[in-house]
């Protein structure tokens, strides 16, 4: 029932479920910020899985792993980036191709990997604040990819929000010509962040092969890299918000494994959504100091109906359905989104998918 979960270990959960999610749709977002739309998430981090894994597993160093990971994603990325920046080849069926090419070729190599345990990922060791209520097992008691994924996700937006380099990259995501006439080296600056957006979508992958899982299984990613492109759609290619989107997508991952342990009927997510979307436009009803819409109270009675509802008449749906929820969250956002062209393209790189032929 729903007393069986702890609230502070299903947001810990999250956290660390989220953590891939975090490294490939960041890596992406700064990706499509120098205007590459590169859909090869899903290939970079299968490759990054099963590198980490391998490294770890040979040299018995998980942090090697990580490293490996990192640098397969980027050097699989840089074929994507040869093709498109330099061969001009069209960058969404690169992009697919890499991906059938990633997952193709981690099969082939993880092999002789499988039935393998990889040595344990080291946690951080905070002795008495690991063990403080609540506090503790939310924040301090997690893995370092953690906090690395943390860190690493602040110096981006410090990266893009105030550095002169992060500008130009923004410059060249918005208009590749005028970048090349004011003598910015555009293939060399998207080069680069296709490399770094690879590296961070690798080490996604190796969460997922050394931390989560821990074990290598053909096609594990199951589809978190196309997940992660949703994600920067949905972040609006900003920063924090991709992140908060990655925790989002996590979430709905545990908490469907959650309501299947706890036995909790999935009306309940329906009852959630309608609630975040009531609280939703009550919010922006009093910023906006509007009197109440027949739409929010219609909103709200429909929230405590189905809550009713939920309570009175539970209905047990086969465990295949509830499987399918981080899916069909993708494609809700996505079709969302489509239908708000005017939010989806607020914040988009003016340049995304273009290809740019030098001149001069």
């Amino acid at each position: 029932m729903a007393n069986n979960i702890s609230p502070v270990l299903l947001f810990a959960s999250i956290i660390a479920a989220a953590q891939p999610l975090v490294f490939a749709a960041v890596g992406e977002m700064i990706t499509e910020k120098s205007g590459v739309l590169n859909l090869g998430v899903e290939g970079m981090m299968i490759i990054g899985a099963i590198a980490g894994f391998a490294t770890a597993v040979t040299t018995g160093s998980p942090l090697l792993g990580v490293l490996a990971a990192a640098i397969a994603g980027a050097a699989l990325a840089l074929v994507f980036g040869f093709l498109t920046q330099v061969l001009l080849a069209n960058q969404v069926a690169t992009g697919l191709a890499l991906t059938m090419f990633g997952l193709g070729l981690a099969a082939l190599i993880g092999q002789p990997f499988s039935g393998v345990k990889p040595p344990p990922f080291p946690k951080l060791d905070l002795a008495v604040i690991s063990d403080l209520p609540v506090v503790g097992p939310l924040l301090f008691n997690h893995n370092l990819m953690v906090y690395f994924g943390l860190v690493l996700v602040a110096l981006i937006w410090a990266f893009l929000t105030f550095t002169r380099t992060g500008l130009t990259l923004r410059a060249v995501g918005e208009d590749h010509d005028a970048a090349h006439a004011l003598g910015y080296n555009v293939i060399l600056i998207r080069l680069t962040a296709i490399a770094v957006g690879g590296a961070m979508a690798g080490m996604g992958g190796a969460y997922l092969s050394l931390v989560r899982v821990p074990q290598w299984t053909e096609g594990m990613t199951a589809g978190s890299g196309w997940i992660a492109l949703a994600i920067v759609v949905f972040g609006t290619w900003r920063t924090w918000r991709v992140m908060l989107g990655a925790y989002l997508f996590g979430g709905v991952t545990i908490l469907q494994l959650n309501m299947q342990i706890a036995d909790i009927t999935p009306l309940w997510l329906v009852v959630l959504a309608l609630f975040l979307a009531a609280v939703s436009v009550t919010v922006r009803s009093f910023r906006s100091s509007a009197p109440a819409s027949p739409w929010m109270i219609g909103l709200w009675f429909t929230t405590l109906l189905a809550g009713s509802i939920a309570i009175r008449h539970p209905v047990s749906i086969p465990t295949e359905y509830l499987n399918m929820a981080p899916y069909i969250a993708t494609i809700l956002v996505l079709v969302a989104m489509s239908a708000d062209k005017l939010r989806a393209n607020i914040n988009a790189p003016a340049s995304l998918g273009r290809v740019f032929h030098r001149t001069g």
